[in-house]
């Protein structure tokens, strides 16, 4: 039989220099540039305000990490939740005729009786004997 290694660690990314990966490297090169570029060709307070504001961001997005995942990973999640929050609200307090604007079946539009009847309740005994079905698992077929 043939035996395979199986990669481990795989969500780690690569170093290296020391700590360094990748991505924070070539994050540190692209601000580099950047500051290099605004000291060579803007005046000194430009140059001291792009030097904070693109070091922040190299910061921020190099070495921040949120929950244990990068920062870039938390602002794409963040964004996307704004975006589309997922908070669903059940309306219960709907009219017939709001549900048979919702309910679209095949026989023309006509929504069946059963789908406006409210359910019935079930009682604590029945509950439980369900209860003991399940728990059987259907060994006990139940008084009814």
């Amino acid at each position: 039989m043939q035996q395979f290694i199986v990669p481990q660690f795989i969500d780690v990314e690569d170093k290296i220099f020391g700590p360094i990966t990748v991505r924070q490297f070539v994050l540190m090169v692209t601000g580099g540039v950047i500051i290099f570029l605004t000291f060579r060709f803007a005046d000194i307070p430009f140059f001291l305000f792009t030097t904070v504001v693109v070091g922040g961001l190299v910061l921020l997005f190099g070495f921040v990490k949120v929950n244990g995942a990068p920062f870039h990973h938390f602002l794409l999640n963040l964004m996307v939740k704004i975006k589309r929050p997922n908070l669903r609200v059940w309306n219960k307090t709907l009219s017939e005729q709001e549900i048979r604007l919702l309910i679209k079946q095949p026989q023309g539009g006509k929504v069946a009786k059963e789908a406006l009847r409210p359910k019935e309740m079930i009682s604590t005994s029945r509950l439980a004997e369900l209860a003991l079905i399940v728990d059987t698992r259907g060994k006990y077929k139940g008084e009814g």
